[in-house]
Protein backbone atom coordinates (compact mmCIF):
# COMPACT_ATOMS: atom_id res chain seq x y z
CA UNK A 1 0.00 0.00 0.00
CA UNK A 2 1.42 3.36 -0.96
CA UNK A 3 1.30 6.41 1.30
CA UNK A 4 -1.17 8.09 -1.07
CA UNK A 5 -3.48 5.10 -0.80
CA UNK A 6 -3.12 5.19 2.98
CA UNK A 7 -4.27 8.80 3.07
CA UNK A 8 -7.45 8.06 1.14
CA UNK A 9 -8.28 4.63 2.51
CA UNK A 10 -7.68 4.81 6.25
CA UNK A 11 -8.69 7.08 9.11
CA UNK A 12 -5.10 7.43 10.30
CA UNK A 13 -3.98 9.73 7.47
CA UNK A 14 -0.56 9.78 5.82
CA UNK A 15 2.61 8.93 7.72
CA UNK A 16 4.04 12.39 7.05
CA UNK A 17 1.32 13.93 9.26
CA UNK A 18 2.88 12.19 12.27
CA UNK A 19 6.16 14.06 11.91
CA UNK A 20 7.36 17.47 13.15
CA UNK A 21 8.00 20.18 10.60
CA UNK A 22 11.77 19.74 10.95
CA UNK A 23 11.67 15.95 10.95
CA UNK A 24 14.81 15.66 8.85
CA UNK A 25 16.85 17.14 11.69
CA UNK A 26 14.90 15.71 14.66
CA UNK A 27 15.92 12.75 16.84
CA UNK A 28 12.74 10.66 16.57
CA UNK A 29 12.58 7.34 18.35
CA UNK A 30 9.67 4.98 18.94
CA UNK A 31 8.72 1.35 19.27
CA UNK A 32 7.42 -1.18 16.77
CA UNK A 33 6.05 -4.70 17.03
CA UNK A 34 8.21 -7.13 15.06
CA UNK A 35 6.30 -10.28 14.06
CA UNK A 36 9.53 -12.19 13.45
CA UNK A 37 10.43 -12.06 17.15
CA UNK A 38 6.85 -11.71 18.41
CA UNK A 39 7.79 -8.70 20.45
CA UNK A 40 8.60 -4.97 20.55
CA UNK A 41 11.72 -3.17 19.41
CA UNK A 42 13.09 0.33 19.86
CA UNK A 43 13.22 1.98 16.44
CA UNK A 44 14.76 5.19 15.17
CA UNK A 45 13.56 7.12 12.13
CA UNK A 46 16.29 8.01 9.63
CA UNK A 47 15.61 9.29 6.13
CA UNK A 48 12.09 7.87 6.13
CA UNK A 49 13.19 4.40 7.26
CA UNK A 50 12.73 2.79 10.68
CA UNK A 51 15.77 0.95 12.07
CA UNK A 52 15.72 -1.71 14.80
CA UNK A 53 18.01 -0.74 17.70
CA UNK A 54 17.31 -3.80 19.86
CA UNK A 55 20.95 -4.88 19.88
CA UNK A 56 21.87 -1.60 21.58
CA UNK A 57 18.68 -0.76 23.50
CA UNK A 58 16.50 -3.68 24.52
CA UNK A 59 13.92 -1.19 25.82
CA UNK A 60 13.13 2.49 25.50
CA UNK A 61 13.98 2.70 29.17
CA UNK A 62 17.56 1.64 28.36
CA UNK A 63 17.89 4.53 25.92
CA UNK A 64 16.35 7.21 28.14
CA UNK A 65 18.39 6.02 31.13
CA UNK A 66 21.71 6.28 29.27
CA UNK A 67 24.01 9.07 30.44
CA UNK A 68 23.48 10.98 27.19
CA UNK A 69 20.44 9.72 25.24
CA UNK A 70 21.07 12.16 22.38
CA UNK A 71 24.58 10.91 21.64
CA UNK A 72 23.67 7.30 22.39
CA UNK A 73 20.88 7.38 19.82
CA UNK A 74 23.09 9.01 17.20
CA UNK A 75 25.73 6.30 17.64
CA UNK A 76 23.32 3.35 17.55
CA UNK A 77 22.95 1.29 14.38
CA UNK A 78 20.55 -1.45 13.41
CA UNK A 79 18.83 -3.20 10.51
CA UNK A 80 15.97 -1.59 8.63
CA UNK A 81 12.49 -2.57 9.75
CA UNK A 82 10.78 -0.88 6.82
CA UNK A 83 9.79 2.52 5.57
CA UNK A 84 7.74 4.69 7.91
CA UNK A 85 5.02 4.82 5.26
CA UNK A 86 4.69 1.02 5.14
CA UNK A 87 4.88 0.47 8.91
CA UNK A 88 2.42 3.30 9.51
CA UNK A 89 -0.02 1.89 6.96
CA UNK A 90 0.09 -1.46 8.78
CA UNK A 91 -0.57 0.18 12.17
CA UNK A 92 -4.27 0.71 11.35
CA UNK A 93 -6.02 -2.10 13.31
CA UNK A 94 -8.68 -2.43 10.59
CA UNK A 95 -6.23 -3.46 7.88
CA UNK A 96 -3.24 -4.72 9.88
CA UNK A 97 -1.35 -7.76 8.64
CA UNK A 98 0.07 -9.76 11.51
CA UNK A 99 3.13 -10.79 9.48
CA UNK A 100 4.31 -7.18 9.07
CA UNK A 101 5.58 -4.68 11.68
CA UNK A 102 3.42 -1.93 13.15
CA UNK A 103 3.99 1.00 15.50
CA UNK A 104 3.38 0.88 19.26
CA UNK A 105 3.37 3.43 22.04
CA UNK A 106 6.87 4.95 22.12
CA UNK A 107 7.48 4.15 25.82
CA UNK A 108 7.72 0.92 27.77
CA UNK A 109 8.99 0.68 31.39
CA UNK A 110 8.47 4.35 32.30
CA UNK A 111 5.76 5.09 34.87
CA UNK A 112 2.89 7.07 33.36
CA UNK A 113 2.10 10.20 35.40
CA UNK A 114 -0.13 13.19 34.67
CA UNK A 115 -0.55 16.71 36.01
CA UNK A 116 -4.07 18.08 36.33
CA UNK A 117 -5.54 21.59 36.48
CA UNK A 118 -2.41 23.27 35.16
CA UNK A 119 -4.29 25.90 33.14
CA UNK A 120 -6.27 27.84 35.80
CA UNK A 121 -7.60 30.40 33.34
CA UNK A 122 -9.89 27.90 31.65
CA UNK A 123 -10.62 26.24 34.99
CA UNK A 124 -11.81 29.49 36.52
CA UNK A 125 -13.88 30.31 33.46
CA UNK A 126 -15.59 26.92 33.68
CA UNK A 127 -16.37 27.61 37.31
CA UNK A 128 -17.79 31.00 36.41
CA UNK A 129 -19.97 29.53 33.66
CA UNK A 130 -21.17 26.74 35.94
CA UNK A 131 -22.05 29.12 38.78
CA UNK A 132 -23.74 31.56 36.42
CA UNK A 133 -25.90 28.77 34.91
CA UNK A 134 -25.98 30.54 31.55
CA UNK A 135 -27.13 33.89 32.97
CA UNK A 136 -24.92 36.57 31.40
CA UNK A 137 -25.56 39.05 34.20
CA UNK A 138 -24.64 36.52 36.88
CA UNK A 139 -21.51 35.52 34.97
CA UNK A 140 -20.37 39.12 34.79
CA UNK A 141 -20.91 39.51 38.53
CA UNK A 142 -18.91 36.39 39.39
CA UNK A 143 -16.17 37.36 36.95
CA UNK A 144 -16.01 40.80 38.56
CA UNK A 145 -15.42 39.21 41.98
CA UNK A 146 -12.59 37.08 40.60
CA UNK A 147 -10.96 39.90 38.66
CA UNK A 148 -11.18 42.25 41.65
CA UNK A 149 -9.48 39.63 43.80
CA UNK A 150 -6.75 39.18 41.23
CA UNK A 151 -6.25 42.84 40.57
CA UNK A 152 -5.51 42.08 36.93
CA UNK A 153 -5.85 39.60 34.10
CA UNK A 154 -6.52 35.96 35.02
CA UNK A 155 -3.46 34.97 32.99
CA UNK A 156 -1.27 36.72 35.57
CA UNK A 157 -2.24 34.25 38.30
CA UNK A 158 0.71 32.33 39.79
CA UNK A 159 -0.30 29.25 41.82
CA UNK A 160 0.78 29.49 45.47
CA UNK A 161 1.44 33.23 45.27
CA UNK A 162 -0.02 35.74 47.77
CA UNK A 163 -2.34 36.89 44.99
CA UNK A 164 -3.61 33.32 44.54
CA UNK A 165 -4.11 32.90 48.27
CA UNK A 166 -6.13 36.13 48.37
CA UNK A 167 -8.27 34.78 45.56
CA UNK A 168 -8.83 31.63 47.58
CA UNK A 169 -10.07 33.68 50.54
CA UNK A 170 -12.46 35.66 48.34
CA UNK A 171 -13.84 32.53 46.68
CA UNK A 172 -14.33 30.79 50.04
CA UNK A 173 -16.20 33.81 51.35
CA UNK A 174 -18.35 33.82 48.22
CA UNK A 175 -19.07 30.08 48.51
CA UNK A 176 -17.22 29.41 45.25
CA UNK A 177 -14.34 27.24 46.46
CA UNK A 178 -13.73 23.73 45.13
CA UNK A 179 -11.11 20.99 45.42
CA UNK A 180 -10.08 21.62 41.80
CA UNK A 181 -9.28 25.26 42.53
CA UNK A 182 -7.06 24.11 45.40
CA UNK A 183 -4.69 22.33 43.03
CA UNK A 184 -5.21 24.96 40.35
CA UNK A 185 -4.05 27.97 42.34
CA UNK A 186 -2.53 26.45 45.49
CA UNK A 187 1.16 25.65 46.00
CA UNK A 188 0.86 21.92 45.28
CA UNK A 189 0.15 20.56 41.82
CA UNK A 190 -2.15 17.64 41.16
CA UNK A 191 0.11 14.76 40.08
CA UNK A 192 -1.52 11.36 39.58
CA UNK A 193 -0.74 8.01 37.98
CA UNK A 194 -2.52 7.84 34.65
CA UNK A 195 -1.91 4.26 33.55
CA UNK A 196 0.12 1.16 34.44
CA UNK A 197 3.53 0.49 32.92
CA UNK A 198 3.17 -0.79 29.32
CA UNK A 199 -0.55 0.07 29.19
CA UNK A 200 -0.35 3.10 26.89
CA UNK A 201 -1.37 2.85 23.24
CA UNK A 202 0.37 4.48 20.32
CA UNK A 203 -0.64 6.64 17.41
CA UNK A 204 -2.81 4.87 14.86
CA UNK A 205 -4.49 2.76 17.55
CA UNK A 206 -7.94 2.93 19.11
CA UNK A 207 -8.44 4.72 22.43
CA UNK A 208 -11.11 3.71 24.89
CA UNK A 209 -13.91 5.31 26.88
CA UNK A 210 -16.16 3.30 29.19
CA UNK A 211 -19.48 2.39 27.63
CA UNK A 212 -21.28 3.74 30.72
CA UNK A 213 -19.81 7.24 30.30
CA UNK A 214 -22.12 9.82 28.75
CA UNK A 215 -19.85 12.86 29.12
CA UNK A 216 -16.22 12.54 28.09
CA UNK A 217 -13.61 14.24 25.96
CA UNK A 218 -10.01 14.07 24.72
CA UNK A 219 -7.30 15.99 26.53
CA UNK A 220 -4.49 17.00 24.16
CA UNK A 221 -1.24 17.42 26.06
CA UNK A 222 2.50 17.71 25.73
CA UNK A 223 4.17 14.83 27.55
CA UNK A 224 7.69 14.97 28.97
CA UNK A 225 10.01 11.97 29.10
CA UNK A 226 12.03 12.08 32.33
CA UNK A 227 14.94 9.90 33.44
CA UNK A 228 15.40 8.41 36.91
CA UNK A 229 17.79 11.30 37.57
CA UNK A 230 14.95 13.77 37.11
CA UNK A 231 16.35 15.02 33.80
CA UNK A 232 13.89 15.77 31.00
CA UNK A 233 15.37 13.94 28.01
CA UNK A 234 12.58 14.29 25.45
CA UNK A 235 8.94 14.94 24.75
CA UNK A 236 5.97 13.59 22.83
CA UNK A 237 2.24 14.24 22.50
CA UNK A 238 -0.52 12.51 24.40
CA UNK A 239 -4.25 12.12 24.82
CA UNK A 240 -5.22 11.89 28.50
CA UNK A 241 -8.72 10.57 27.79
CA UNK A 242 -11.13 11.99 30.35
CA UNK A 243 -14.52 10.74 31.60
CA UNK A 244 -16.03 13.94 32.96
CA UNK A 245 -19.25 12.45 34.28
CA UNK A 246 -17.49 9.82 36.40
CA UNK A 247 -14.86 12.13 37.89
CA UNK A 248 -17.54 14.80 38.31
CA UNK A 249 -19.50 12.52 40.65
CA UNK A 250 -16.54 12.42 43.03
CA UNK A 251 -12.84 13.25 42.87
CA UNK A 252 -12.27 9.88 44.56
CA UNK A 253 -13.37 8.26 41.28
CA UNK A 254 -10.35 9.71 39.47
CA UNK A 255 -8.86 6.24 38.99
CA UNK A 256 -12.03 4.90 37.40
CA UNK A 257 -12.34 7.98 35.22
CA UNK A 258 -8.71 7.99 34.06
CA UNK A 259 -7.30 4.45 34.08
CA UNK A 260 -9.13 2.13 31.70
CA UNK A 261 -8.32 -0.10 28.76
CA UNK A 262 -6.56 2.01 26.09
CA UNK A 263 -7.33 5.28 27.90
CA UNK A 264 -3.84 6.80 27.51
CA UNK A 265 -2.32 7.49 24.09
CA UNK A 266 1.22 8.63 23.27
CA UNK A 267 3.23 9.24 20.14
CA UNK A 268 3.83 8.97 17.35
CA UNK A 269 7.49 9.31 18.36
CA UNK A 270 9.49 10.60 21.31
CA UNK A 271 11.61 13.54 20.24
CA UNK A 272 14.85 13.51 22.21
CA UNK A 273 16.29 16.81 23.33
CA UNK A 274 19.27 18.02 21.31
CA UNK A 275 20.88 21.25 20.13
CA UNK A 276 17.71 22.39 18.33
CA UNK A 277 14.94 21.15 20.62
CA UNK A 278 14.59 21.34 24.38
CA UNK A 279 12.46 22.53 27.25
CA UNK A 280 12.36 26.10 25.93
CA UNK A 281 10.66 24.85 22.75
CA UNK A 282 8.20 22.85 24.88
CA UNK A 283 7.34 25.99 26.83
CA UNK A 284 6.29 27.79 23.65
CA UNK A 285 4.67 24.89 21.80
CA UNK A 286 1.19 25.22 20.33
CA UNK A 287 -0.98 22.10 20.45
CA UNK A 288 -3.86 21.69 18.02
CA UNK A 289 -6.79 19.30 18.45
CA UNK A 290 -9.22 18.07 15.83
CA UNK A 291 -12.13 15.69 16.34
CA UNK A 292 -13.90 14.23 13.32
CA UNK A 293 -17.01 12.12 13.81
CA UNK A 294 -18.57 9.51 11.56
CA UNK A 295 -21.72 11.66 11.73
CA UNK A 296 -19.92 14.56 10.03
CA UNK A 297 -19.22 16.36 13.29
CA UNK A 298 -15.99 18.40 13.34
CA UNK A 299 -14.25 20.29 16.12
CA UNK A 300 -11.02 22.30 16.15
CA UNK A 301 -9.23 23.74 19.20
CA UNK A 302 -5.80 25.07 20.07
CA UNK A 303 -3.79 25.17 23.31
CA UNK A 304 -0.76 27.36 23.93
CA UNK A 305 1.84 26.07 26.35
CA UNK A 306 2.81 29.65 27.18
CA UNK A 307 -0.46 29.88 29.12
CA UNK A 308 0.37 27.02 31.49
CA UNK A 309 0.32 28.20 35.11
CA UNK A 310 3.13 25.98 36.37
CA UNK A 311 6.44 25.71 34.55
CA UNK A 312 7.07 22.20 33.18
CA UNK A 313 10.30 21.96 35.19
CA UNK A 314 8.33 22.72 38.37
CA UNK A 315 5.83 19.98 37.56
CA UNK A 316 8.69 17.52 37.06
CA UNK A 317 10.17 18.46 40.43
CA UNK A 318 6.79 18.01 42.10
CA UNK A 319 6.46 14.56 40.53
CA UNK A 320 9.93 13.27 41.44
CA UNK A 321 12.84 14.00 43.73
CA UNK A 322 13.94 12.96 47.19
CA UNK A 323 10.28 12.40 48.04
CA UNK A 324 9.62 9.96 45.15
CA UNK A 325 12.04 8.07 42.92
CA UNK A 326 11.37 6.34 39.61
CA UNK A 327 14.23 3.93 38.86
CA UNK A 328 13.09 3.43 35.26
CA UNK A 329 12.07 7.04 34.71
CA UNK A 330 8.60 8.32 33.95
CA UNK A 331 6.56 10.32 31.48
CA UNK A 332 4.48 13.29 32.58
CA UNK A 333 1.37 14.61 30.84
CA UNK A 334 1.50 18.38 31.43
CA UNK A 335 -2.24 19.12 31.38
CA UNK A 336 -4.58 20.74 28.88
CA UNK A 337 -6.55 23.94 28.34
CA UNK A 338 -9.16 22.07 26.34
CA UNK A 339 -12.60 21.83 27.98
CA UNK A 340 -15.26 21.71 25.23
CA UNK A 341 -18.59 23.31 26.09
CA UNK A 342 -20.34 23.50 22.71
CA UNK A 343 -23.32 21.20 22.43
CA UNK A 344 -23.01 18.11 20.29
CA UNK A 345 -26.54 17.04 19.62
CA UNK A 346 -29.08 17.69 22.37
CA UNK A 347 -28.94 21.27 23.70
CA UNK A 348 -27.46 21.63 27.15
CA UNK A 349 -25.46 18.39 27.16
CA UNK A 350 -22.21 19.85 25.86
CA UNK A 351 -19.57 17.85 24.01
CA UNK A 352 -19.02 14.13 24.39
CA UNK A 353 -17.37 11.50 22.25
CA UNK A 354 -19.20 9.21 19.85
CA UNK A 355 -17.80 5.83 18.95
CA UNK A 356 -15.76 6.20 15.78
CA UNK A 357 -14.52 9.73 16.48
CA UNK A 358 -11.04 10.33 15.06
CA UNK A 359 -8.93 12.49 17.37
CA UNK A 360 -5.76 14.11 16.05
CA UNK A 361 -3.44 16.02 18.38
CA UNK A 362 -0.56 17.82 16.69
CA UNK A 363 2.14 20.43 17.18
CA UNK A 364 4.93 21.86 15.02
CA UNK A 365 7.85 20.46 17.03
CA UNK A 366 6.38 17.07 17.99
CA UNK A 367 4.28 15.90 15.03
CA UNK A 368 1.01 14.22 15.89
CA UNK A 369 -0.80 11.40 17.63
CA UNK A 370 -4.03 10.19 16.02
CA UNK A 371 -6.49 7.76 17.55
CA UNK A 372 -10.02 6.51 17.03
CA UNK A 373 -12.51 6.32 19.89
CA UNK A 374 -14.08 3.00 20.85
CA UNK A 375 -15.60 1.58 24.01
CA UNK A 376 -12.98 0.14 26.36
CA UNK A 377 -15.00 -3.05 26.68
CA UNK A 378 -14.92 -3.64 22.90
CA UNK A 379 -11.16 -3.25 22.51
CA UNK A 380 -8.66 -6.13 22.69
CA UNK A 381 -7.63 -6.84 26.26
CA UNK A 382 -4.26 -5.51 27.40
CA UNK A 383 -2.22 -8.69 27.80
CA UNK A 384 1.42 -7.75 27.14
CA UNK A 385 2.69 -6.62 30.52
CA UNK A 386 6.05 -6.55 32.28
CA UNK A 387 6.24 -10.33 32.66
CA UNK A 388 5.54 -10.86 28.95
CA UNK A 389 8.16 -8.26 27.99
CA UNK A 390 10.84 -9.86 30.17
CA UNK A 391 10.08 -13.30 28.80
CA UNK A 392 10.22 -12.04 25.23
CA UNK A 393 13.52 -10.22 25.73
CA UNK A 394 14.98 -13.31 27.38
CA UNK A 395 14.06 -15.47 24.38
CA UNK A 396 15.80 -12.94 22.14
CA UNK A 397 18.92 -12.92 24.38
CA UNK A 398 18.52 -9.18 24.92
CA UNK A 399 18.65 -9.12 28.72
CA UNK A 400 21.88 -7.97 30.31
CA UNK A 401 23.78 -10.71 32.08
Amino acid sequence: MTETETETETWTGPATDSLPVDAANALLVGRAWLPGVEGPAVVVLRDGVLHDLSATFATMRDLTESSNPRDALRAAEGPAVGSLADVWANTDPDTRRQDRPWLLSPIDLQVVKAAGVTFPVSMLERMIEERARGEAGAADGIRSIVLDALGGDLRDLVPGSPQAMRLKEVLVEAGLWSQYLEVGIGPDAEIFTKAPVLATVGSGSDVGVLAESRWNNPEPEVVLVVSSRGEVVGATLGNDVNLRDIEGRSALLLGRAKDNNASAALGTFVRLFDETFGLDQVRTETVTLSVRGEDGYALQATSHMEQISRDPADLVSQASGVHHAYPDGFVLYLGTMFAPTDDRGEPGLGFTHHVGDVVRISSPWLGSVVNRVQHCEALPAWDFGIGALIANLARRNLLAG
